[in-house]
């Protein structure tokens, strides 16, 4: 194993132990806070940490085997079962993003009717499309025997290692890329540059009424003053920060992969083996991302966080506080005969 071969391992490491541990958190996040729950975006969020997690445990520890030993890793059967996982996975992760990005564009631009059109029995035909599309990609990959271990990318997803039906595999594969990646890119962008429209109109709205109010309060403190005025910067900031975020995001760690698979179906066109790998750590970061642009970044999941950590740590200090004598004490105490 040479140094490249080195690092992008203990990168592969670094990307599980932190998908591993965010996904987690944002679970328990979950069952712990019932407002989440009642959320219909909590849905999606859910959908979403659950195929990170899989994607986590099943296909990362299997690339950075197939890293380390240079060949493929737990046998023919177990890395076609991870194939098709990688390949459904991916897909419904993708799916949920747009899926997000949907609720979202209801949310801000309906606002009046969100709990008509965004209820959970419409979250879950939703899913219910998601599972069903991932699920047919995969499925047909995996019975035409186009999964399997991938030397370019050190990794059990789409391969097709015979020469006969090549044309069909490049037709599935473009075929496959433009109904994941590219439609769920589309969503994204409609939907959060809509989002980001309507923001920008409200926020330009409350900057009038408040140059009006400063021009009205000619007594105002010009500190007063300026700190309005940085408000009002702030506020033209944040919803584009958000959304550049959220598009930004998807495209640097799927876009290199995706790009990296068309072109693979060149054979005149060469790929660097580290870069194959390197663009597969990319894609395998969305799911360490997603809990952060999702997910822990947001106050009722941060609160969430904050009054776990706080209800542990007042559990562990109220016991400490009952050391053993004291218990020891408190059951050899006899009531008075008053």
């Amino acid at each position: 194993m040479d140094t490249a071969e080195a690092m992008l391992s203990v990168l592969v490491v670094l990307i599980i132990l932190v998908s591993l541990l965010s996904n987690v958190l944002v679970l328990i996040c979950f069952l712990y806070n019932p407002e989440i729950r009642k959320q219909v975006p909590g849905l999606f969020t859910l959908n979403l940490t659950f195929c990170n997690l899989l994607l986590t445990v099943s296909n990362m520890p299997l690339t950075l085997a197939g890293l380390v030993n240079k060949g493929v890793p737990g046998g023919h059967g177990v890395c076609q079962t991870v194939g098709f996982l990688e390949t459904f996975l991916s897909t419904n992760s993708m799916l949920s993003m747009a899926a997000l990005s949907i609720d979202r564009w209801v949310a801000v631009v309906f606002p009046l009717r969100y709990h008509s059109r965004m209820r959970h029995r419409d979250a879950a035909f939703v899913l219910g499309y998601t599972w069903v599309h991932s699920m047919s990609f995969s499925t047909v990959a995996t019975c035409l025997s186009w999964v399997g271990y991938h030397k370019l990318y050190a990794s059990c997803t789409l391969s097709n290692a015979r020469a006969s039906n090549r044309t069909q595999f490049v037709i599935f594969t473009v075929f496959f890329h433009a109904f994941t990646f590219l439609l769920s890119f589309i969503v994204l962008c409609v939907t959060y540059l809509k989002v980001l429209k309507v923001a920008r109109f409200h926020c330009r709205r409350i900057d009038v009424i408040t140059m009006q109010t400063l021009v009205l309060l000619v007594d105002i403190h010009p500190s007063v003053r300026q700190r309005c005025l940085e408000e009002q910067r702030r506020r033209r900031q944040r919803a584009t920060r958000k959304i550049s975020t959220f598009i930004g995001t998807f495209m640097l760690c799927f876009a290199p992969y995706v790009i990296t698979r068309i072109v693979e179906l060149f054979p005149a066109v060469p790929i660097n083996p580290h870069w194959g790998i390197v663009s597969r750590c990319l894609a395998y970061s969305k799911a360490a991302c997603d809990p952060f642009v999702y997910s822990l970044l947001r106050y009722q999941y941060r609160k969430t966080c904050s009054d776990i950590i706080n209800r542990v740590l007042k559990k562990q200090s109220s016991q400490n506080a009952t050391g053993p004598g004291q218990r020891q004490n408190q059951g050899n105490c006899i009531p008075s005969a008053e």
